[in-house]
C-alpha cells in the first residue's frame, strides 16, 4: 500500500509507503525536500499539511508544540501519511547533476584524528561521479533499515575517496563497531548526496562559520572548496569542542592561515583540561560569536554541530540581526 503525496506550490508529487516518513519517501524519489537533522529537533523540514493525516509513530517531535499542529504545520522527517496528502513545501533545487542515490561503497582507510574521531575514507563506484555540493552529508544505510548520517568533509575537487568524520558516541552501536570491529575493504552502503547545508556561491557576503565538535567536517569541505577555487570572500572561522584534544584539526586550520589571507580563526573551549594550559577563549562557541559580532546582518553564516547548539545559535544570531536567509545549519 502506498499514498500519494502532492507538493504545493508545483505539480511535483511522489508515492510514500505507512511505514516510512514523508521526507525519506521523498528523498527516495530525487526530491529534495528541506531538512537537516532527521530527528524531530531542527525545524528544517517543516511544511503545511494543506489536505489529509499523518501520524507520528514516535509521538509529536520535540520541536513541533501543540499550536503548530493547530496551524497544519508538521515535520516530515517523523510524519508518517495515513492516506493521500497535499503538503505545501517546495524542493531545493540544485545543479542537475546531483541526484540522491542509492550505491556500495568500499572502506579503504581508517585513520584516527584523536581520542574520539574517526576519518573513515570510503571509494565509491567508478563507472558515475559521485556528484554533491561542499557541506552536505550522507548516509550509510545499516541493517533493519536504520541510517546514520556523516557530512562529507572533503570537496567535490577531491572526491577520489569520500572522507567521513565519525565521533564515538557512548552506546553507539555503529560508532563502536567503526572503532573496534570495521576493517579495511569492509563494504557499506550509503545513500547521498543529502541535505541543504551546502556553500551558496551566488552571495559576496562574507562568510561566518561555526563548528561544533565534529561539525567542524562540512566546514572542512566548504573551506577547501573555497582555498581551491582562490575565493576572495572574507571568513571567521569558530570551532566549539571540550577540550584542546578535541581540536583534531588545528594544523591544518594553520595551514589555512597560510593560504588563505582573509581567514581568521578562533578556536573554543568549554571545558579545558589543567594540562591544556589555554589561554585563549572559553565557554559556548556561540555566545563567543555574539560577543565578537554583536551585529550578524552583513554576514552569511554556516552553524554545524549537535542540536542544542544549533537552538542556542539560531535564537541567539537571530537577535543579533541574522535573518533565516543568512542562515544556514
Amino acid at each position: 500500500m502506498s499514498f500519494r503525496i502532492d507538493l504545493r506550490p508545483g505539480e511535483d508529487h511522489f508515492e510514500a509507503g505507512p511505514d516510512e516518513p514523508v521526507l525519506e519517501a521523498a528523498l527516495r524519489h530525487g526530491l529534495n525536500l528541506p531538512h537537516s537533522c532527521r530527528g524531530g529537533s531542527c525545524m528544517s523540514c517543516q511544511a503545511t499539511l494543506v489536505s489529509g493525516e499523518v501520524a507520528y509513530p514516535k509521538g509529536r517531535p520535540p520541536a513541533l508544540s501543540e499550536a503548530d499542529e493547530r496551524d497544519n504545520k508538521v515535520l516530515l522527517c517523523q510524519a508518517h501519511a495515513l492516506g493521500d496528502l497535499v503538503v505545501e513545501a517546495k524542493p531545493v533545487e540544485m545543479a542537475a547533476n546531483i541526484r540522491i542515490r542509492r550505491l556500495p561503497c568500499r572502506v579503504t582507510r581508517l585513520e584516527k584524528l584523536c581520542h574520539d574521531v574517526m576519518a573513515m575514507y570510503l571509494k565509491l563506484p567508478s563507472i558515475e561521479p559521485f556528484e554533491y555540493l561542499p557541506g552536505q552529508y550522507l548516509d550509510i544505510l545499516l541493517l533493519g533499515g536504520e541510517r546514520r548520517s556523516f557530512s562529507i568533509a572533503n570537496p567535490p575537487h577531491d572526491a577520489e575517496l569520500v572522507e567521513l568524520h565519525v565521533r564515538r558516541v557512548p552506546g553507539g552501536t555503529f560508532t563502536a563497531r567503526v572503532f573496534d570491529e570495521l576493517k579495511e575493504r569492509a563494504l557499506l552502503r550509503v545513500e547521498g548526496p543529502l541535505g541543504q547545508f551546502f556553500l551558496r556561491e551566488d552571495s559576496d557576503r562574507p562568510l561566518l562559520m561555526v563548528a561544533g565538535g565534529t561539525g567542524f567536517a562540512p566546514i572542512k569541505a566548504i573551506v577547501k572548496h573555497l582555498i581551491h577555487n582562490r575565493s576572495d570572500r572574507s571568513i571567521d572561522l569558530y570551532w566549539g569542542v571540550r577540550s584542546q584534544r578535541d581540536l583534531y584539526e588545528a594544523a591544518l586550520i594553520e595551514e589555512w592561515l597560510r593560504d588563505y589571507p582573509g581567514l581568521r580563526f578562533t578556536p573554543v573551549l568549554s571545558e579545558p583540561h589543567e594540562t591544556d594550559d589555554w589561554q585563549g577563549r572559553t565557554g559556548f562557541v556561540h555566545e563567543i560569536v555574539t560577543a565578537d559580532h554583536p551585529l550578524l546582518s552583513g554576514f552569511d553564516i554556516y552553524v554545524c554541530g549537535p542540536p542544542p547548539m544549533i537552538e542556542a545559535a539560531r535564537s541567539d544570531f537571530a537577535a543579533c540581526g541574522a535573518s533565516d536567509e543568512q542562515l544556514f545549519f
